[in-house]
């Protein structure tokens, strides 16, 4: 009971403030390319197949890794000098943030469905090179001790831009169009420019010896095996490797596949935007605060794949009641259920989930190994969820949610031969929970 009540005490680290607000400026493009996104192509008319496919402008969220190292290694001119190394990328990408919300804002889905396509992967490309430095800032600003706590605030605060991104953007859809909405969603990034020129630069942001830019240096190959070759062949040294990338794949496969469809799922079973808006965004959100809380608690008390476990069945049962809910039909109470259950499960499998992403970073390449571990769970939310909206239209919305229920599965069957073949050092798990 002591060890419970100690680990609440990790919430009061003051330096997770500022990991909170940019994990907000972080967490607002998301769905500008994805489930808003969708819920505007859905009001226009557009085919389930062709909104399916467009989780696939989420392919720099999977990519990501390939230009990691640049960002992990390469400084900005002038800025460097001004605000840091890390400092100076984070300004940099939240400029070019807006200006690709901007242009999907004035895009034009009946009228050029190809340029919506292009404008949303703009928005996709710069949110997923944001999030890289984000990331990276996010694990040097924490220590041994708060690194658990770093991950479920940061989420909390990504959690905090998707509500409010999901919410306001809906309502102000429903009164004044999709174009002004997006153009208000531009100005909430700006959270995260204020929180840079507040924030110092992390104390430690381990380079390899080799790794500075390019042009100081003579030997260019060098630098390109320190700097983006070393990294991965770092993390495939770790034993079991391949088993590991699975998993990050396959855990959260399940959750992610219904939630490709749940948007036009809402729409197409009679519910307005403005219910979507009070219901799915704003208490949806809540219940995700308390599974982020119960997450980063849990993970605190127990151990990781005890945590893992956990969350992972609470995840797949949690898809039953899309499948209920499809049954009802619209019902406002039934909704406030499933969406509850949904999300306070999601919240702690997330928060435990990206300690878990984390805890395999090697400090010398964080930006460059973190960016590869959340490519990995792309993958699932992106390309392995493209043929969502297809299945949707093939076997109906009961059916489909079924299929997400049994999607769950493989991850499980991962996890179980993880926690047999590799279990955590005793000193991985003190990055992952307070010291007694």
């Amino acid at each position: 009971m002591t060890t419970w009540l100690s680990a609440l005490s990790i919430y009061r680290d003051k330096r997770i403030l500022a990991i909170t607000f940019l994990g907000f400026s972080s967490g607002v493009p998301l769905l500008l390319s994805g489930s808003i996104l969708q819920a505007w192509l859905t009001q226009e008319d557009i085919d389930l197949t062709a909104i399916g496919l467009f989780s696939l402008v989420g392919l720099p969220y999977t990519l990501k890794f390939l230009w990691a190292p640049l960002i992990d290694n390469l400084q900005i001119p002038v800025l460097d000098k001004l605000l840091g190394r890390r400092r100076s990328w984070l300004v940099f990408l939240q400029a070019c943030l807006i200006g690709a919300t901007l242009v999907l804002a004035f895009s034009d889905p009946k009228a050029d469905l190809l340029h919506v396509a292009i404008a949303a992967l703009l928005v996709a490309f710069a949110s997923a090179s944001y999030d890289i430095i984000v990331d990276a800032f996010r694990i040097e600003i924490c220590d041994d001790k708060n690194m658990a706590a770093g991950a479920a605030t940061y989420v909390y605060g990504y959690r905090v831009a998707m509500w409010l991104t999901g919410f306001s953007s809906f309502l102000i859809a429903d009164f004044f169009g999709w174009t002004i909405s997006y153009l208000v969603m531009a100005c909430f990034i700006l959270i995260g420019t204020i929180t840079v020129f507040f924030t110092r630069e992390p104390a430690v942001t381990a380079q390899p010896e080799q790794s500075a830019h390019p042009a100081q240096r003579q030997d260019y190959r060098q630098w390109l095996e320190q700097s983006v070759i070393a990294p991965f062949l770092d993390f495939m040294r770790k034993p079991h490797w391949l088993i590991i990338i699975l998993f990050t794949v396959l855990y959260k496969f399940g959750d992610s596949l219904a939630g490709a469809m749940t948007n036009p799922f809402y729409i197409q079973t009679g519910f307005t935007l403005t219910e979507i808006a009070e219901i799915v965004k704003t208490f949806g959100t809540v219940a995700t605060f308390i599974g982020l809380f119960f997450g980063g608690w849990l993970l605190a008390a127990t151990t990781m794949y005890k945590s893992l476990w956990v969350c992972g069945l609470l995840q797949m049962f949690s898809n039953l009641l899309f499948a209920a809910q499809a049954s009802i039909g619209h019902d406002l109470a039934f909704l406030a259920l499933t969406i509850g259950v949904e999300n306070i499960a999601g919240g702690m499998g997330t928060a435990v989930f990206v300690a878990y992403l984390s805890s395999l970073c090697n400090i010398t390449y964080t930006a460059t190994q973190y960016a590869l571990l959340t490519s990995l769970t792309a993958v699932a939310r992106t390309v392995l969820v493209a043929p969502a909206g297809w299945l949707a239209e093939q076997v109906g919305w009961f059916e489909f949610f079924l299929v997400t229920t049994v999607a769950a599965i493989p991850g499980l069957i991962l996890l179980w031969w993880l926690s047999r073949k590799q279990p955590i050092p005793e000193e991985q798990e003190a990055h992952l929970r307070p010291m007694e």
